[in-house]
């Protein structure tokens, strides 16, 4: 099946496609409404309105280093996932998409890397969670933890956020991952603990983002990762803004092979002529 990721409502329901996925609220803060017969798609935890809005939301290093644009590896802003008002938000959109679109889709799950988050919150939070980890027999006292503690600690948050998520989630609870398929990365990045994680979710979604296409190697040696590491299904999300029509179909039909589905990224009218493209040279006999 091939899919479209899209801001505009009329694409979002284009016959070319299923699914579709509208984005509902994305890393702007940019809201939308639903629309009945797609897939709501929400950014959780990327927010640049909520974190110019309120500095006190973004996650911070041990030595007060914010998570926002101006840092070295962020296209955008973070919130902190333990903010419980801004969960609270984010459940209470869930619940209003799931109840005009049964399948609703997580985006920007996770915490921003390793070394977030230090916040005054987080470190009682953490502190908490070692202490009564400790009485109960399952972990170090609060002065011999690590990092492995903290991670372990992110990871029950992330899941914590993903299992509320899910059960207000009556259809199919998609789940967008980082492209990094690696033995441990996205424990350690973002706190997804993928075992944890998988018994909520009934597909993941992977970004393989390009501007260009002229090689894909790089993009089956991420899909053949992800499909060794998963149990549960997974879809492969192409960008297809600007893309040249040949490069498109190279990189579709590497995708084809390892994901449930393809989706297009934020070119519908691209995806489209894609599409049709491939019929026309399938019905000419014409190979890639």
């Amino acid at each position: 099946m091939y899919g479209v990721v899209t801001r505009n409502e009329e694409e979002a329901q284009w016959p070319d496609f299923d699914p579709g996925f509208y984005e509902v609220k994305d890393v702007s803060g940019r809201s939308a409404e639903p629309i009945e017969g797609t897939v709501s798609m929400i950014s959780c935890f990327g927010d640049n309105a909520a974190a110019e809005e309120d500095p006190d939301l973004v996650p911070v290093t041990p030595d007060g280093q914010r998570a926002t644009r101006e840092r070295t590896y962020f296209d955008w802003a973070y919130v902190c996932p333990t903010h419980d008002g801004y969960r609270e938000g984010l459940l209470e959109i869930i619940e209003d998409c799931a109840a005009v679109t049964p399948d609703v889709r997580l985006d920007d799950i996770g915490f921003p890397r390793p070394e977030y988050c230090y916040c005054d919150r987080c470190n009682q939070q953490f502190e908490s969670w070692v202490r009564t980890r400790h009485e109960d027999g399952e972990g170090p006292p609060p002065a011999e933890t690590t990092v492995e503690d903290r991670y372990a600690w992110r990871a029950d948050v992330i899941t914590d956020f993903v299992q509320n998520a899910a059960d207000r989630i009556p259809g199919r609870t998609y789940m967008t991952l980082y492209p990094d398929p690696y033995e441990g990365h996205l424990y350690e990045r973002a706190g997804i603990d993928i075992e944890a994680i998988e018994p909520y979710i009934d597909e993941f979604v992977v970004p393989l983002y390009d501007t260009y296409y002229g090689t894909t190697y790089w993009l089956e040696t991420i899909a053949k990762g992800f499909e060794d590491r998963l149990e549960t299904p997974f879809s492969i999300e192409l960008y297809a803004v600007d893309v040249e029509i040949d490069n498109l179909i190279h990189a579709l039909e590497v995708a084809d092979g390892y994901g449930e589905s393809v989706l297009f990224g934020y070119d519908a009218s691209n995806a489209r002529a894609t599409l049709r493209r491939m019929d026309a040279d399938e019905r000419d006999g014409v190979e890639w």
